[in-house]
């Protein structure tokens, strides 16, 4: 029993940390968007800040990974949130003393983006060590559920805060909240050590690197899910980027209408985190995987098709849903299936391929979308996806990956 709480109680704990952390990070990331749209009115200037943010993730993200591997994964999370409040506390002074520009902001942003590459392939593989592998999928459906609630909050209140307060106002807040969040972690969050083996002790970073991709290339299932992966976030990338054009072109250049796609989509991921952490998903993973799959093409599909803004919505929100149900297990299946001493590298490239191929589906489809009319380019992809979902369905390793392990170990 004791054992049972041990675990609630950690889980909890690591959860608000995170939370809170979350929470600071998204207010300070769109209170720089809002202040360099406002300011420069550019967009280069968006271009550059975007790139800043997007290119950290593909360096550090492997290397963070490693990390996980050979160091304490408590820790290492606590050192990034400092790193990232240290960032954003010079970035507050700098602001305070009249020193603030939109290429500090920029620069500013590409540092805090190394922590959070160094963070989120950490928080993946750390999770596994503290919630029962039986519980995963529960606990990353409430994680997700959480993390859409707060982004569904965030642009907002980032928005209410810069219309009566300073920008570095809220700068310090995120310091704050990133300190509260280390605090929970130190202080409060007990678990043992990871074990170390002699080999972990010699760290030579591009041959753990080296080895990571070779473990990757030697699992079928791997090799095969990361292809299908990066396939499916560069299928993505108009959905990402392209609907708030498409809006303004095909509904009108009203901002309430652009607020209302990126607010409606985080409910449905928030709906679609509590869906799968009551539910829990089919037996088989991949199952669950391929239905969220081919709901997400569905639903790109009915984006491109809709004339009644009312009805796109509901496609957004039914897209929103759809990212629940394949990313949390597609998350369970690496925390279940990956070696533990290869689990930090796997959650690194799984990072570093979501930071890279949306960003080369953007470079493609961006300018088709000036070429051709973006639902087009939305009903293609969509299509594209639910023969990409056909796929999945019939490929034996993820099947087999997928089943529970007490099943597949047989």
């Amino acid at each position: 029993m004791e054992q049972k709480d041990n675990w609630i109680k950690n889980t909890i704990l690591f959860l608000s940390s995170q939370t809170i952390s979350i929470f600071g990070s998204f207010l300070v990331q769109y209170a720089i968007l809002w202040y360099i749209t406002l300011t420069s009115r550019s967009g280069i200037m968006m271009t550059i800040y975007i790139i800043s943010t997007l290119v950290p993730v593909l360096f550090v993200s492997p290397f963070a990974g490693v990390w996980a591997d050979r160091f304490d994964r408590k820790k290492l999370i606590m050192l990034s949130d400092s790193f990232i409040a240290f960032v954003t506390l010079i970035l507050a002074i700098l602001f305070y003393t009249g020193h603030g520009t939109l290429w500090i902001l920029i620069i500013a942003a590409a540092f805090r983006s190394l922590g959070g590459a160094v963070q989120m392939p950490v928080v993946g593989a750390f999770l596994p060590q503290i919630v029962p592998s039986e519980k995963l999928m529960r606990v990353n459906g409430i994680n997700s559920s959480i993390q859409s609630l707060v982004m569904l909050g965030s642009p907002m209140l980032s928005g209410a805060l810069l219309s009566f307060a300073s920008i570095e106002a809220i700068f310090f807040i995120d310091v704050c909240t990133a300190l509260t969040a280390v605090g929970f972690l130190g202080l409060f969050l007990k678990i043992p050590p990871r074990e170390k083996t002699g080999e972990e002790e010699k760290i030579n970073y591009f041959r753990d690197l080296k080895e990571g991709f070779r473990y990757i290339g030697s699992q079928r299932y791997l090799r095969d899910f990361f292809i299908l992966l990066a396939i499916l976030y560069f299928l993505i990338a108009p959905v990402s980027f392209l609907t708030p054009l498409q809006v303004t072109r095909s509904f009108g250049a009203h901002v309430w209408r652009l607020t209302a796609i990126e607010l409606i989509f985080s409910v449905g991921m928030m709906l679609g985190g509590i869906l799968i952490a009551s539910w829990t998903g089919f037996k088989n993973k991949i199952h669950t995987i391929i239905l969220g799959f081919l709901v997400f093409a569905l639903s790109t599909v009915g984006l491109g098709v809709v004339f009644n803004f009312w009805i796109y919505l509901s496609f957004m929100c039914l897209a929103g849903v759809a990212m629940s149900l394949f990313s949390t297990p597609a998350t369970v299946l690496l925390q279940q299936r990956v070696d533990e001493s290869y689990i930090g590298r796997v959650f690194g490239v799984m990072t570093m391929i979501s930071g890279m191929m949306t960003p080369l589906g953007m470079l493609f489809f961006g300018p088709l979308g000036d070429v051709i009319p973006i639902e087009w380019i939305l009903i293609a992809t969509g299509l594209l996806m639910v023969i990409e979902g056909f796929i999945l369905l019939g490929n034996k390793a993820l099947l087999e990956a997928g089943k529970p392990i007490e099943e597949s170990d047989k």
